[in-house]
């Protein structure tokens, strides 16, 4: 592992460790009150976890889990009898989905962000009828059906639903049912605010960190910077005149929709200098007690790939992401073999065995799964065990709504090569009021996640008003009949 990984690793043992002290200080506290010191102790004592655990009878450990199982409800007669959906409007179209029962418990997902429903939708008449808690097979059933990165959305939001339901049928956190936790807060990593000018921008960082108070950052350092600077690229104006340097815009043909090796876009030696100034100004402004990861640089062959990771490494950087296609694994090996600064890729990916290339021969330092896209909250704990017997850490990509973020804050308590989750929505005032906890617990406090330690399955419910406030433009029905998807039409299997 990379020294600047194991200086990560032991900074967050720190955190954590300052947090429980925290914690007993202010339970020990003579002016706390009653209410809000039991509530402290059910966060620091929480459920069961794997640590817990060890060194128990079986009798009593079987006692234990199952301590807090509902017998109002039947988990072995539940039935799927609906799936529903509602467009939201974060990040441009983020669908949530809701699978019904038939004992009244319903469960809530996500479609990943800019993906269609109808990956969804198409799933439901593969799973009506059946038990929702028979996770996985419901998941190996229709799995098929996913594919890399939108692809996955409708098997990876069906799964995250399922786990819901389960968990309110059982009366457990979806973490106790992946095993248990390591952890009873999930460090989450934010966007550097940008700004029209140094000083603006330094007072938005402090409020990042100080007032908002997260303790890692990411930042974008791409050569669409570079495009109004003569002689920093080489080969940008035949692209330009087709349309522009950006990475989501254009046609098949275009730039954003060219593979990386393929734009034979190189940065020259001035224009490996502009894009350090941007990291050397912003790591200025953060410190180096802070990790700071890079993202986002365009589409350049890994060659001009190891010049940049050399241009940048004496800024001690976290990671680089995704600096070429996932699919290329030799090249990440070749790039990784070549740079000191940690190397990340994953969002893209779906299911274990296409993580496994890229874990097998140390091709990157840390996998950066997306639970919307890899397959779910079981899925991606196996990926994540997979990567902690190679020496490999996890961060988890997320950029949706509170479900899908949910559903990764389980999956982080339950996973323990993790280092961070990505909140993409952190300066949308109205993200967190889409939703409510079930337990009286925040969301989020100061740049963590607070894990649910009781309430069952994700450990929320949606705020409906303030969904209906926030579907998007071109869909607003709300959770409406969806009998057109209720008949199976072919014959999946996948041999004879």
């Amino acid at each position: 592992m990379k020294s600047i990984l194991t200086q990560i690793a032991e900074k967050n043992k720190v955190l954590e460790t300052q947090e429980a002290l925290h914690t007993q200080s202010e339970i020990d506290h003579p002016s706390t009150k009653k209410d809000r010191r039991n509530f402290l102790k059910k966060t620091a004592i929480g459920g069961i976890s794997l640590a817990g655990m060890m060194g128990l009878p079986i009798a009593d450990t079987i006692a234990q889990t199952t301590a807090k199982v509902s017998r109002s409800s039947s988990p072995s007669d539940l039935k799927i009898t609906d799936l529903r959906y509602c467009l939201t409007t974060v990040l441009g179209g983020t669908a949530i989905i809701r699978i019904d029962t038939n004992q009244g418990i319903y469960g809530l997902g996500e479609v990943r962000d800019g993906a269609d429903p109808r990956y969804a939708l198409m799933l439901k008449s593969r799973i009506l009828g059946l038990n929702p808690c028979n996770v996985e097979m419901i998941f190996k059933t229709v799995k098929q059906f996913g594919g890399q990165s939108r692809q996955a959305g409708g098997v990876c939001g069906v799964e995250m639903a399922l786990w819901d339901i389960c968990g309110k049928a059982l009366n457990v956190p979806a973490w106790q049912l992946l095993g248990g936790r390591y952890r009873d807060k999930i460090r989450l990593y934010a966007d550097t605010p940008e700004a029209n000018s140094r000083e603006e921008q330094i007072k938005l960082i402090k409020y990042r960190t100080e007032e908002q108070g997260y303790t890692w950052l990411k930042m974008d350092v791409s050569i669409d910077e570079l495009k109004d600077i003569p002689g920093t690229l080489v080969n940008q104006k035949f692209w330009q005149d087709k349309g522009s340097l950006k990475q989501w815009q254009g046609d098949f043909m275009s730039y954003a929709n060219t593979l990386h090796p393929f734009t034979q876009i190189q940065i020259t030696e001035k224009g490996l200098e502009e894009l350090a100034k941007i990291v050397e100004n912003v790591r200025g402004m953060v410190g180096y007690d802070i990790p700071l990861s890079t993202d986002h640089y365009g589409h350049f062959d890994l060659n001009n790939g190891i010049r940049l990771g050399r241009a940048l490494e004496k800024y001690r950087l976290a990671w680089m992401e995704d600096i070429v296609s996932w699919q290329l694994t030799d090249q990440w090996k070749t790039m990784s073999d070549a740079l000191e600064t940690p190397l990340l890729t994953g969002e893209d990916i779906y299911l274990l065995k296409n993580f496994k290339p890229l874990i097998d021969i140390h091709a990157v330092d840390i996998i950066h799964p997306d639970l919307s896209t890899s397959g779910g909250l079981l899925e991606t704990k196996r990926i994540g065990d997979y990567a902690e017997e190679h020496g490999v850490a996890m961060a988890m990509h997320q950029a949706g709504t509170p479900i899908s973020f949910m559903a990764n804050v389980h999956c982080a308590a339950a996973t323990q090569n993790f280092l961070a989750l990505e909140h993409h929505s952190i300066d949308l005032p109205w993200w967190e009021s889409l939703v409510k906890t079930t337990d009286g617990r925040q969301l989020i406090t100061k740049g963590f996640a607070n894990v649910p330690l009781s309430a069952p399955g994700l450990g929320i419910e949606l705020n409906e008003e303030v969904v209906k406030k926030h579907l998007h433009p071109k869909d607003q029905s709300f959770f409406a009949p969806t009998t057109e998807w209720n008949e199976l039409r072919s014959h999946d299997r996948l041999f004879s």
